[in-house]
């Protein structure tokens, strides 16, 4: 399990993230919320090692995230930033094929496991194309079949750490995409991801971790995250809170 405990982390003198305690549990969506400049992506950028704490500490399954040597690492955890950019005019199945560097299963295995990669982040029909031909919403998938094809099938033990892997998808593909970082949690791995969108937050997470000012205000389930009081408090945002008529998940609606 991937956990930090005390976390800071400061850009030059300044405290920019404070007093994260978290666990990013096996079999769980944890999603990170809150407004531009909370803390979001320098949080994740402390769980995967990027970024060095000021104080506090990161560990994968009780050892030192700092201590797993690379490769070893790999195996367990895999990121996709905010931005992936490559320009070099690789095929997409090459650029998929990247999350299997730190394995060593054999071309075979390799390939089956990219096309069963892509075809979970419904990417399939993008095989054989360059990858500087796709759009940015095409390339967003497609990187996201890169890092699940690192950790395939997804186990316990496993850690998946996305960044607004939504933020260039249409609707359609916002649910394609997040119902198979889902599907991956329900195999055994553990999942966060930062989200802006509150409904897609409640929808698809079992946990929520919402910041402001760089330090955690609320962390629970959606029903007890998604409160018109602190969304009000973080996002300055008025907001009615409702139930889904469906899914029975908290439905925001802005007023």
């Amino acid at each position: 399990m991937l956990c930090c405990r005390g976390l800071d982390v400061r850009r030059r003198d300044t405290l920019v993230l404070g007093g994260v305690d978290l666990d990013v549990r096996p079999g769980e969506v944890l999603g990170v919320l809150g407004p531009n400049g909370a803390g979001k992506s320098t949080l994740l950028a402390a769980l995967c090692g990027e970024l060095q704490p000021a104080a506090g500490d990161v560990t994968l399954d009780d050892r030192a995230l700092a201590h797993w040597p690379g490769a070893e690492r790999a195996q367990r955890l895999a990121v996709l930033p905010q931005q992936s950019t490559l320009n070099f005019a690789f095929r997409v199945e090459e650029v998929v094929g990247m999350g299997r560097l730190p394995h060593a299963s054999g071309r075979a295995r390799d390939a089956e496991i990219v096309e069963a990669a892509l075809l979970a982040a419904d990417a399939a029909h993008l095989a054989g194309r360059s990858y500087l031909a796709l759009s940015g919403g095409e390339r967003q998938r497609v990187h996201l079949a890169r890092v699940l094809a690192q950790l395939w099938p997804g186990a316990q033990g496993q850690t998946l750490l996305l960044d607004e892997p939504t933020s260039m998808l249409d609707p359609l593909h916002q649910h394609t995409t997040l119902q198979a970082v889902r599907e991956f949690a329900l195999r055994g791995a553990a999942v966060l991801l930062i989200l802006h969108d509150l409904n897609l937050a409640a929808r698809y997470c079992d946990r929520l971790l919402l910041l402001g000012d760089g330090r955690p205000q609320v962390l629970g389930t959606p029903e007890e995250v998604l409160r018109a009081e602190p969304l009000k408090a973080v996002f300055g945002l008025d907001v009615l809170v409702q139930r889904h008529p469906e899914r029975g998940h908290p439905l925001i609606i802005a007023r």
